[in-house]
């Protein structure tokens, strides 16, 4: 069996064709790649010998990525068109796939091997080492969290969802993946609904949600497409006489606006669902109330967020959580300087004195209240009026 040095020449004598080609033209100069070699010499020896450590390898690659990035900037200045890129890509790669191999626990590692296949696009190679990846980690939320949200990026809802809820099976000890899971839901209700307020985009909504979902639209059929004369040859159509064919009629297009994916099912049951797991506490029902809460442009965004209280009222009704969440809702989505604050404001100090008086833990409310209440005293538009207001609540909440 080969030793470290033996090994390590091997790598390094792969590299020999792009060092040539540094001195070749100019790119680096002969003490720079004397340098190069005894550093990569160095990485080789260290990541292959026994006692080798992830930081290692990250290392490493991290070195060739700077180095690959000062190739380029100089073939740039000097305006070298001829060095390619790919060399010092697939170097990179091999590291990288080397260290999970080595490494197949490390977390870090996968990681950092599909930020850089993201990097470079190299969209192939990323769906084989996502793929993987959670094979190796099914319980990390992390993995199908980022596996999710690229689907959902690249337009691929019904991936995302797949991945989403097959990470919810396996993490069933952690809210991560479902608070991501009900956050992607909320950012696509808002593309849809951002879609429908521009021209000819609710049809183009309508369509989207068609496609991910089973619903199907049908194509009217019609063998008497082509117009033929007597003579059964083809001849130009009328336009006055011709009429539009809408692939959307008025009975689909009120089937699909019916659908209650449109109207915030999903992360209802997203977080129905949730309720019923071992990890839901008041503290990840707050976190829902906080993620649904950031999603102004969702129209259903109320309806959710009542629904998540009514849940935590039935569940927790005193827990500091739940009173916290209540105090805020009337000010969900109300700017400090809209004239509608001071009343909203005012609701949200009633609920305060209230809560104060029925919640099993003062000293934790107050906890969650100060840095809230400080969040808005740092706004510089605030009115003198309610800046009073709010430093005397401020100072009379009960301490600690």
């Amino acid at each position: 069996m080969a030793g470290v040095p033996e090994k390590a020449r091997f790598y390094l004598e792969r590299a020999v064709p792009q060092l040539r080609e540094f001195e070749t033209k100019g790119i680096f100069t002969t003490d720079e790649i004397r340098s190069l070699v005894r550093k990569r010499t160095d990485f080789e020896h260290l990541v292959l010998s026994p006692g080798n450590k992830p930081t290692d390898w990250l290392n490493y690659a991290a070195w060739e990525k700077s180095l690959e990035s000062l190739r380029a900037k100089r073939c740039r200045r000097l305006q070298i068109r001829a060095s390619s890129k790919h060399t010092g890509q697939g170097r990179i790669f091999g590291i990288l796939e080397r260290a999970v191999n080595r490494h197949p626990g490390n977390i870090e590692l996968w990681k950092e091997y599909l930020a850089y296949a993201r990097d470079m696009k190299a969209t192939k190679r990323y769906r084989k080492v996502m793929t993987r990846a959670l094979r190796m980690h099914p319980t990390k939320p992390e993995l199908w969290v980022l596996a999710g949200r690229r689907a959902a990026s690249n337009g691929d809802m019904q991936a995302a969802r797949g991945f989403f809820m097959r990470g919810a099976r396996f993490c069933s000890r952690d809210a991560t993946v479902w608070l991501e899971y009900a956050r992607c839901e909320m950012e696509w209700l808002g593309r849809m609904e951002a879609k429908k307020g521009k021209k000819g985009g609710a049809e183009r909504a309508l369509r989207e949600q068609a496609e991910h979902s089973d619903d199907e639209i049908r194509f009217p059929e019609d063998s008497d497409d082509d117009e033929v004369d007597e003579n059964n040859r083809l001849v130009l159509p009328d336009p006055e006489n011709s009429t539009t064919k809408k692939v959307f009629d008025e009975e689909a297009t009120k089937k699909l606006e019916g659908n209650p994916a449109l109207d915030g099912a999903i992360p209802l049951a997203i977080f129905d669902i949730a309720t019923k797991q071992s990890f839901f506490s008041p503290s990840v029902a707050e976190q829902f109330f906080d993620l649904f809460a950031s999603f102004a442009a969702v129209s259903a965004q109320a309806r959710i967020v009542r629904h998540v209280l009514e849940s935590m009222d039935r569940e927790y009704p005193n827990d500091p959580a739940t009173c916290f969440c209540h105090i805020r809702q009337p000010l969900i989505d109300v700017g400090t300087n809209t004239p509608s604050y001071p009343k909203a404001l005012r609701e949200s100090l009633t609920q305060l004195k209230s809560s104060l008086s029925t919640t099993s833990d003062k000293s934790r409310l107050a906890g969650k209240m100060k840095p809230w209440i400080g969040s808005i005293l740092a706004s510089e538009d605030l009115d003198p009026g309610i800046r009073i207001v709010l430093e005397h609540t401020l100072q009379s909440l009960p301490k600690p």
